[in-house]
């Protein structure tokens, strides 16, 4: 009986280790840790209002902005490219809805509604992420140049369209808010999950000074970041789709050899990140009703620089989804805080990012020479 308590004692001790062990190499644990800590830091430093009511809604708005690119990004670094585009592509996108919707649709074809606007982006876009793709798997050049060009190309080509087009500006405001009529624009720029605050209020939370109900609701680019997270994890995690995607980034001769359809999985992902790109500007301009030739600028590196700290390995290979919701809140908090904390300065976010990378590329390559065996 004695023999048969220490057998299961020591079972249980080695069933503990064994979970603690498999957590350490979790590649999203990193973050997963910073995160706690950022959120706990920026929770005392701002005396909690960076999580009331109004600072959650504030706080999310941007995660969820850097989070829908990110995981993008994530998904085409695993196969082991990468897309410096995606910013640029941000801000063609926005161009075009918002000319659109201002002019109308090309060729005289007609009043643009919006989602007439995001239909006819969106194949635009695509597009180019198909040539961006094409170019890379036919050419053999490496993605970080081929997307190079086309980030000049890009923004170059929007700002040419807005001289052109708009008399000199390279911006257009004061677009009609399309929200109040189309159930298009409202899905993009208007709010979700109005239910919880309604419901926090019935609690007697969310409440301004009056006693009324504070905030109504969540951005909508949260429900579609929430939305495009799920998808992503079930395709990684849950498809034969997942396991090409990680096989092409993990050794693509292997991959091919067996069977993988190596460059159609390449190419759809950089379709995958022109989608995000269109998805992210649809979410700014139908919100503010505005557009501008610099959105977007340095969000492909902001993007590159979350999946990175989310464990995601520039070599490719490796990465999780989760460690992409990890480091959107990380950065997301971080970028945001200048708002909560007087004193501190929103150039700290830089360094912070920076700082950040490295420390997270270390982290990253000792848990993957660790699951490897050190290959």
């Amino acid at each position: 009986m004695a023999e048969t308590d220490v057998s299961r004692s020591e079972s249980d001790r080695l069933a503990e280790r064994g979970f603690f062990g498999r957590a350490i190499q979790r590649p999203e644990i990193g973050a997963f840790v910073a995160m706690i800590v950022v959120v706990i830091a920026l929770a005392w430093a701002s005396n909690g209002l960076a999580f009331n009511a109004l600072g959650i809604r504030n706080n999310l708005s941007i995660i969820a902005l850097l989070g829908i690119i990110t995981t993008g990004a994530c998904l085409l670094m695993i196969a082991g490219e990468f897309d410096l585009s995606i910013g640029s592509m941000i801000g063609f996108a926005g161009m075009s809805m918002a000319m659109m919707m201002k002019w109308g649709l090309p060729f005289g074809m007609g009043e643009a509604t919006p989602l007439a606007a995001f239909a006819l982006t969106l194949c635009m876009t695509l597009a180019i992420g198909w040539l961006i793709g094409t170019i890379v798997v036919r050419s053999g050049l490496s993605s970080f140049i081929v997307t190079l060009g086309f980030l000049f190309f890009l923004r170059g080509l929007t700002e040419v369209c807005f001289r052109l087009f708009n008399e000199g500006s390279t911006q257009i405001s004061g677009l009609r808010d399309f929200k109040e009529e189309s159930w298009v624009a409202y899905a993009f720029g208007g709010e979700s999950f109005q239910f919880l605050y309604t419901w926090a209020y019935e609690l007697g939370f969310n409440l301004n000074r009056r006693g009324e109900q504070w905030v109504t609701g969540l951005d909508a680019r949260v429900a579609w970041w929430i939305g495009l997270t799920i998808v992503a994890w079930i395709v990684l995690s849950r498809t034969q789709l997942g396991n090409w995607i990680y096989a092409t980034g993990d050794n693509k001769d292997a991959a091919r050899a067996n069977g993988v359809p190596v460059n159609k999985v390449k190419i759809g992902l950089f379709m995958f990140t022109a989608f995000c790109a269109t998805l992210f500007a649809a979410c700014q301009v139908f919100d503010t009703n505005t557009s501008d030739a610099a959105k977007g600028n340095l969000k492909e590196l902001e993007a590159i620089a979350t999946a990175v700290v989310g464990g995601t390995l520039m070599t490719g290979g490796f990465g999780s989804i989760m460690g992409i919701v990890f480091g959107a809140v990380i950065f997301g908090l971080v970028q945001n805080a200048v708002f909560f904390i007087p004193w501190l300065d929103g150039s700290y976010y830089r360094v912070f990012l920076g700082t950040v990378l490295l420390v997270a590329a270390f982290a990253n390559e000792s848990i993957r020479k660790r699951i490897t065996g050190g290959i």
